[in-house]
């Protein structure tokens, strides 16, 4: 009996070539998704030193350059790709809401929003834009693989909604060269299902996309390695001190970033909606003049200046969080399309550096890797993923614990001060839906 179970088993498992033709191409559209990320990062970083070049040249072609790029970002965002403005993360949770239906998803989710976001965003940082790419790293990817289901047999029995999980995910797990944090991130921010959870086709897809980045360019880690060395007593006051402030101005940024996009009323909410360009070049001007007080620091992703001072290279400014907290917050607000990831690991180091320095303490790595837990899971309110992409991120297997306890306190402490900011963005992405003639600019 169990003999005969196993050959059945065994037929439908590896007899069935519809199945395996589906499973093919998932694979296949995932290490496309992975190669994609790749690509995209290259070109974010192309734009990103041609920029500083420009910079360096001459300390004040920002406060012309930027605001100019951020009025011609927004222009084509909104003429041509409006789904493609802002972080696409709440438009990937938007189109796995159970309010989309599948002919609508191509709203928020689908390969010509990934052509658009891949070139806006990379836009935004030959600006000097303070944004991220691992946001829209996740709407890319998702876009990718949703084009999968097209070709798949009916018989492969994998569903639009797995498709577009996974891609989002496999966004994360490319852009970081964090599996494990892609594989956190589809449970704990996309998935809603057990199915979905428990999908080894998807985990695989994820994984993969991951491993065709570490294949391109090695199996690096963002922010170098951090030794935590031995345990003191002396640490364990400055942590807390890390954790609370990271949390409290983490949900403060969530809290602000949701009323400034949510609100269309007052002098400033007015000023948006009636004259989105004239307004997008302010917040690119504002941009342009922090980024000169601040000497350049707050510019664009923020990864070089926190590596420099993970290294003990660089000190920073204790404005620069304050600062860096503005930029990033006037980015995003001016509807260009960008991620708040990256900054936001940039805020938390800061966090973490000023603690140090202002105490006089030697730990500065081990504050600045529980500073960046903390205030990305403070703003995204998704602490199993933001210990994890951390953790990954500075080859700190040694700092597990206390990268967790970091991100879990954080996380509880944000979620008193504001709502879930994806979520709530997402809801606003839904209200496309409820507009008159939205589907009409439906794009597969």
């Amino acid at each position: 009996m169990i003999y005969a179970r196993f050959l059945v088993t065994l037929k439908k498992e590896f007899l069935n070539w519809k199945l395996w033709a589906g499973r093919s191409i998932v694979l296949s559209y995932a290490a496309v998704a992975g190669l994609t990320i790749v690509g995209f990062t290259k070109l974010a970083e192309f734009s990103f030193d041609w920029f500083l070049a420009l910079q360096g040249r001459n300390r004040w072609a920002p406060l012309f350059w930027t605001p100019i790029v951020t009025i011609v970002i927004v222009y084509l965002t909104r003429k041509f790709a409006l789904g493609s403005a802002g972080s696409g993360i709440p438009q990937v949770i938007a189109a796995l809401d159970s309010k989309c239906k599948p002919e609508d998803r191509g709203l928020f989710v689908s390969l010509k929003l990934s052509i658009v976001k891949i070139f806006l965003t990379s836009a935004g940082l030959l600006g000097g834009l303070s944004l991220g790419r691992e946001g829209p790293s996740v709407q890319i990817a998702a876009g990718i693989m949703r084009n999968a289901k097209r070709w798949l047999p009916s018989a492969a029995n994998i569903s639009e909604a797995s498709l577009i999980m996974a891609g989002g995910a496999a966004g994360i797990a490319a852009a970081f060269n964090t599996p494990l944090g892609g594989v956190m991130f589809a449970i704990e921010e996309l998935s809603k299902s057990l199915e979905q959870r428990s999908n080894g086709l998807m985990i695989a897809s994820i994984v993969l996309a991951g491993l065709v980045g570490i294949s391109i360019d090695g199996n690096y880690t963002y922010f170098g390695v951090i030794q935590p060395g031995g345990f003191s007593l002396n640490i364990i006051v400055p942590c807390i001190l890390v954790i609370l402030v990271s949390g409290i101005l983490g949900g403060l940024f969530s809290k602000v970033l949701i009323i400034s996009l949510r609100v269309n009323r007052g002098l400033l909410g007015k000023f948006r909606t009636n004259s989105p360009l004239i307004f997008a070049g302010a917040c690119g001007l504002i941009v342009a003049l922090i980024g000169i007080a601040s000497n350049g620091e707050t510019y664009g992703t923020g990864y070089s200046h926190t590596q420099s001072i993970i290294a003990g290279s660089e000190s920073t400014s204790y404005l620069f969080v304050p600062l860096k907290f503005i930029a990033t917050w006037l980015s995003t607000w001016s509807g260009v399309p960008a991620g708040i990831f990256a900054p936001s690991l940039a805020i938390g180091a800061g966090i973490g550096n000023t603690i140090s320095t202002a105490l006089t303490l030697p730990s500065a790595q081990i504050l600045i890797a529980i500073g960046m837990a903390g205030f990305l899971a403070a703003v995204t309110q998704a602490p199993m993923t933001s210990f994890i992409i951390v953790m990954e991120m500075v080859d700190g297997h040694g700092l597990v614990l206390s990268l967790m306890a970091s991100a879990l306190v954080a996380g509880g402490i944000s979620k008193m001060i504001s709502r879930p900011l994806y979520p709530s963005l997402a809801k606003l992405q839904l209200l496309i839906l409820e507009t008159p003639g939205a589907r009409e600019n439906t794009v597969d």
